[in-house]
């Protein structure tokens, strides 16, 4: 499923041409086939962890009563690799607000999925923080520990020296921290462009929707730069069109470098973003739905060299030959929220939902959505820079 992307750098865009792409199942294609299914219980918490949820009221949502006992290892936004079978994934912001997210710390876990038992496994992780001041703004709590309530973190990519790069979408700002979660720079704000939650904009108007900031981001090959991603557009841009921006690590600063990712439909969203080589990412595209009612989750690949859209999976409509997770044939994955995706072979991607935890019931009306680790072998390889794997 392919489709032409006109590209140009700098002030320009890449753009989608409007062709209406062939369909995932047209003939000849072959499905994506589910072969690994685990899952995280909804009602995880870090052992030992502050009470959290406060801030959402004592009405039951979705059979679950806040608040409650302990800091929720919920809402993947972000994953990576770590090679031997672990994976580091980053929480979001905690309850999907600035308003009720005061008392969610924000954290990095560090998981081992098992697909022959079906389980995941929480092995310990680490919380963010800022002890050196680098945020000149106030925060939420006196020991510096960050939460939901001062930035809504959504990506992350690990560099070569082991420090973390995770992307925000209240400023939006690029933040920089150390293996074990402490920022170590400044917040880097993405020039011209701000979200309602910017403590910078000193009265003026936001260009950029609430919660639409680097949702998806992606390290080089090389290592060199990142490609964070919006999942909004930006006032003034064309509807549907979302900014990728080239950050260079060396320099700390943005290239000037730009590209623009159409979606499918202005209502959609992306989930994430990673790279396969030089020129080519793979994209999480979603609606906003969920449980029967999601129509639109996939994941694209696009390349910026000649400007082609190409349909890689399509995660309603996988292929389950073996029942995994005791599905049927076809195996949907019908989150409002899919926002992590990894590389694990040429063949084989890591997919994992953000389940919004209490509020998105999308495999069972009424009940929290799990957090669920699937891999997905693909119809052919993708032809990716051995590096991405390491």
């Amino acid at each position: 499923m392919r489709r032409r992307m006109a590209i140009t750098v700098g002030a320009a865009v890449l753009a989608l041409a409007t062709a209406t792409p062939a369909a995932a199942n047209h003939p000849g294609d072959r499905r994506a086939v589910l072969t690994g299914f685990a899952s995280l219980p909804a009602q995880t918490f870090v052992p030992g962890s502050e009470p959290s949820g406060a801030q959402l009221g004592t009405a039951p949502v979705n059979g679950v009563t806040p608040p409650f006992p302990g800091q929720p290892v919920q809402g993947f936004s972000g994953v990576v690799r770590r090679g031997d079978g672990t994976f580091e994934v980053l929480s979001d912001n905690g309850y999907g607000a600035r308003a009720n997210s005061a008392d969610f710390l924000l954290r990095v876990h560090r998981i081992r999925p098992d697909f022959r038992r079906g389980t995941v496994r929480v092995l310990g992780g680490f919380d963010l923080s800022d002890p050196e001041g680098r945020v000149t703004w106030p925060l939420t709590r006196p020991d510096r520990k960050l939460t939901g309530a001062d930035f809504d973190v959504e990506s992350i990519v690990r560099s070569g020296d082991g420090t973390y790069w995770i992307g925000d979408e209240f400023g939006p700002f690029l933040l920089h921290f150390s293996a074990r979660g402490r920022l170590l720079d400044a917040p880097v704000p993405l020039p011209g462009v701000r979200a309602p939650e910017n403590p910078s904009l000193n009265g003026e108007q936001p260009n950029l929707a609430s919660s639409k900031g680097f949702e998806g981001m992606a390290r080089s090959v090389d290592g060199r730069v990142l490609y964070p991603l919006l999942e909004g557009t930006v006032a003034g841009d064309l509807a549907g069109t979302l900014r990728i921006n080239e950050f260079d690590l060396r320099s700390r600063s943005y290239t000037g470098r730009r590209w623009t990712y159409r979606l499918e439909s202005p209502d959609n969203a992306i989930g994430d973003m990673i790279a396969v080589d030089r020129n080519r990412f793979l994209v999480i595209e979603r609606d906003n739905l969920q449980g029967d009612s999601a129509a639109f989750k996939r994941i694209y690949q696009i390349d910026l060299r000649d400007g082609r859209k190409t349909l890689v999976a399509d995660l309603l409509d996988l292929a389950n030959p073996r029942g995994l997770g005791g599905f049927g044939e076809t195996f949907r994955f019908p989150f409002q929220t899919i926002e992590d995706v990894v590389i694990l072979d040429d063949r084989t991607l890591g997919v994992l939902n953000d389940n919004n935890f209490p509020f998105s019931a999308g495999r069972t009306p009424g009940k929290p959505d799990n957090d669920e680790f699937i891999t997905v072998r693909l119809p052919r390889p993708l032809g990716a820079d051995p590096r991405v794997q390491r």
